[in-house]
């Protein structure tokens, strides 16, 4: 029985120093703690595989809420990481962090000191700008593969996830327009309108607010193709595709269409790609 009992007090005493010994770290964050958690996450990768507690305390607004991450810190005898940039809580929890010996580390601090400095010009102060900076630029990663799955009418299946839907014959500036747009965080697919070709349904299940149908004059669409088909070395059947009454009567079934369904319309002609783009931004109200 004694040595039993002895075994038995040895491995609660190591389990008493297993606990001791684990470290915890408070990540305190007036966002997402994107910026906090990897800056951390950086260093503690210089020391290999460590046991540690990492409590996050994100989209922290007020002062109260900031201090009651200072009392987790105190209580658990660990280590504080912030990344405020609003100054009247930044200061709240510095001053409590030293009363209560939290040791503490501004991530952001510094080199907004430094850039003020070097800048002349005050920060903003304001949570959660890295983030908006990262999520604009990851909506355009979106956008754009988005556009590109969705070119020249393809993927018709999820056609009603796009923020914007350019309709239209040949040559009509749709699939540029869409990548402008793509590059600035709109979804956009195009559909091509074809004569004597049914509109598939899904593109009739699309919000009709959402459609744009953009057209042109017949002689400015007529050069266009022209120049297209010369480029091309007329290879194939063009005769259609370029003549004049067969584009008057493609551009009459487009107003017809347009109107059926109650697209709006965008009248192209001597447009370049950024007007375009703009026009539809201002008309779908993007």
């Amino acid at each position: 029985m004694k040595p039993r009992n002895s075994k038995n007090r040895k491995k609660r005493k190591t389990s008493r120093v297993a606990t001791r010994t684990r470290k915890t770290i408070v990540l305190l964050s007036g966002s997402t703690g994107r910026t906090v958690n990897e800056v951390v996450r950086a260093a503690l990768a210089q020391f290999g595989d460590v046991d540690i507690d990492i409590v996050r305390r994100n989209h922290v607004r007020s002062v109260r809420n900031a201090l009651k991450a200072v009392d987790e810190a105190a209580q658990a005898k660990g280590l504080l990481f912030h990344s405020l940039v609003v100054p009247k809580m930044r200061d709240a929890v510095v001053r409590k962090a030293q009363t209560h010996s939290v040791p503490t580390v501004d991530v952001l601090g510094p080199a907004l000191s430094a850039l003020n400095d070097h800048l002349g010009q005050a920060p903003r102060r304001r949570p959660g700008l890295s983030y908006q900076l990262q999520k604009e630029h990851f909506d355009r990663i979106d956008a754009v593969n988005f556009t590109l799955r969705h070119d020249d009418g393809c993927m018709m299946e999820d056609l009603k996830l796009a923020d914007a839907v350019l309709v239209g014959p040949s040559r009509s500036a749709k699939s540029a327009t869409c990548f402008y747009l793509a590059y600035h965080g709109i979804r956009a697919a195009n559909v091509p309108m074809v004569p004597k070709w049914d509109l598939p349904p899904e593109l009739r299940q699309v919000d009709k607010d959402r459609v744009i149908a953009l057209t042109m004059s017949a002689t400015r669409l007529q050069s266009i193709r022209r120049e297209r088909v010369r480029l091309m070395g007329r290879a194939g059947p063009f005769d259609k595709y370029t003549d004049m009454r067969a584009i008057r009567a493609e551009l009459r079934e487009v107003d017809r269409i347009a109107a059926r369904h109650g697209w709006r319309r965008i009248d192209v002609s001597y447009m370049s790609v950024e007007e375009v783009a703009r026009n539809v931004i201002s008309t779908i109200g993007l």
